[in-house]
């Protein structure tokens, strides 16, 4: 085999074999910077990534995974990344990411909520959300605690965490038409609003939380007066009628109204958080101040149809309380019905009056309680009486009064609760009386009376008749004779006839005979001793005064 190898390939160059370089093409690079523009990404997103919180809300409504925002004074702090539904199918958990600058936001006390269109009695808000469409509002409280699981509000927050104002406490019997969100008035002008409420631990009130904005947060004092505001207040009185309301929005959705009491009160602002009583109206509201009330019970044994369940209590006419309770009883000795009546009465409404009975008792000995007062009272005629308060709608209501004469009654001032002996009432006694008056008139005996009439009457018919057929013409005959008896006097007594001339020389002859007579008195008197020697002969006649005629020379 090597002879037949040719000289000639001797001479050829023996191949060399290289290995080639790794020379990194282009094309290698793009993907090489993506990786690495993305691996920037994730690192710088999480390093910017805040907490991942979970939200349970009542519905999803609104809520779009990877789109919803979460804000907070309108900026995002966060994003909605998974809508569930829970196990029990009650709620739905929202899950939600944070900013890493949204770290404070995961605290026990911060509050979410869905903000969408609301349209209430209250207002109108959420408008701006038909175009952004639906995001989950927050407020951030002051607590540091670390918190991840939340329950989301189903309605805004009435206040939120930081706003300048105070918080207030009302007490009441009931809510009435309040709500969250109710407004608040100051001589009617909006200052706050209703901010929470719930029952009291024994049920039987109601607390409100309201919210007062800064700088009208100043007005309310430790003596301020709150009432209920909601509807129309209607009052008639001797200057008319008086409708009284503070504002639209609190006739349809209720409100909140309060002011100073009149006179002479402290004006030291009031504190955080200080509890006031709501009162019905604003007429309660400003009145003095009732004090401790006291439950007194009372006995009727006549029908009350008419009394109400807060029909008033007068003592001499003065608002002294009201009828808590009205129930029927049963009394198995007398076999009868009794009604009996609760109220509630307030002694420091009688002012003054209270003061001094107080001021008795104590300066007696005795003991300043009610029910020893009460017993000194009833001992000198106070009793109650259920009294018309109105005639046409036959209301009653409950009269402690003094009535003369009262018939003594047992007290006894240990039992309680307090009990006030009572009486009928006026329309009760009227209504005795009436029956009194029926059950007289009813013994009259108005057979016998008419059978009498009628034989009365018959009698008096036969007496006419018996006037008519002989008095009456006998009657006549004897009028045409005195008819002519005065003419014929008529007749003597004209000037004409000799009756009145013989009549008038008489009257002459008088007259002469007066004359003489006036003179023999007036003789007698300056001549006294005529009577006994007579009347002296008349002086002759003195003889003609001469003339001096024939001694002139």
């Amino acid at each position: 085999m090597t002879d037949d190898t040719k000289p000639g390939n001797a001479d050829l160059p023996e191949p060399v074999v290289h290995r080639p370089r790794i020379n990194a093409s282009f094309v290698w690079l793009i993907p090489v910077l993506a990786a690495l523009v993305g691996l920037s990404l994730v690192i710088n997103a999480w390093m910017q990534a805040g907490p991942t919180i979970t939200i349970s809300f009542q519905s999803a409504e609104g809520l779009d995974p990877g789109k919803t925002p979460v804000k907070y004074k309108n900026v995002v702090i966060g994003r909605v990344t998974s809508v569930r539904l829970s196990k029990d199918r009650s709620h739905v958990t929202a899950k939600v990411s944070l900013e890493k600058s949204a770290e404070g936001f995961a605290t026990e006390d911060t509050r979410f909520w869905v903000v969408r269109p609301r349209i209430g009695l209250g207002g109108v808000s959420g408008i701006d959300t038909l175009l952004s469409g639906a995001f989950i509002g927050a407020d951030v409280g002051e607590s540091k605690q670390p918190e991840d699981e939340f329950t989301g509000l189903e309605a805004p927050p009435a206040v939120t965490h930081g706003a300048p104002g105070k918080t207030f406490v009302l007490h009441t019997d009931d809510l009435g038409s309040l709500d969250i969100g109710s407004p608040v008035y100051y001589r009617r002008i909006q200052v706050g609003r209703v901010v929470t409420y719930q029952l009291d631990p024994n049920g039987k009130a109601v607390s409100l939380q309201i919210w007062v904005d800064a700088p009208n947060d100043q007005f309310v004092t430790k003596t301020s007066r709150f009432w209920n505001a909601s509807g129309v207040d209607v009052s008639v009185g001797a200057d008319g009628v008086k409708v009284n309301t503070q504002s639209l929005a609190s006739v349809l959705a209720g409100g909140v109204a309060f002011q100073e009491p009149m006179g002479p009160h402290e004006t030291a602002p009031a504190d955080e958080s200080a509890a006031f009583n709501l009162f019905h109206d604003q007429a309660t509201a400003m009145a003095p101040p009732d004090g401790e009330p006291k439950y007194i019970r009372m006995r009727f044994d006549q029908s009350l149809r008419g009394l109400k369940v807060d029909a008033p209590v007068e003592f001499l006419g003065i608002p002294f309380g009201r009828v808590v309770s009205v129930n029927l009883d049963f009394d198995e000795k007398t076999q009868k019905f009794p009604v009996t009546v609760g109220a509630v009465v307030y002694p420091q409404r009688l002012g003054r009056a209270h003061e001094k009975l107080v001021a008795l008792a104590k300066a007696r000995g005795d003991d300043a309680q009610l029910s020893q007062m009460m017993g000194t009272l009833i001992g000198q005629g106070l009793r109650a009486q259920a009294r018309s308060g109105n005639l046409l709608t036959g209301q009653l209501y409950i009269s402690l009064d003094f009535v003369p004469k009262a018939p003594k009654a047992a007290y006894d001032p240990s039992v309680k609760p307090l009990e006030i002996p009572t009486v009928p009432g006026s329309f009760d006694k009227l209504q005795e009386q009436m029956a009194d008056i029926v059950d007289k008139i009813q013994k009259i005996p108005f057979d016998s009376i008419g059978r009498n009439l009628d034989q009365t009457l018959g009698e008096l018919h036969r007496t006419l008749k018996q006037v008519n057929g002989d008095v009456l013409p006998e009657f006549k005959t004897t009028l045409q004779s005195a008819q002519q008896t005065m003419g014929t006097a008529n007749n003597a007594l004209s000037p004409d006839s000799p009756l009145q001339q013989n009549l008038g020389g008489t009257l002459q002859e008088l007259q002469r005979s007066a004359r003489s007579l006036r003179v023999l008195t007036d003789y007698l008197g300056s001549h006294p001793d005529a009577l006994l020697r007579g009347r002296k002969a008349d002086p002759a006649p003195a003889p003609p005064a001469a003339t001096q005629q024939g001694s002139k020379p």
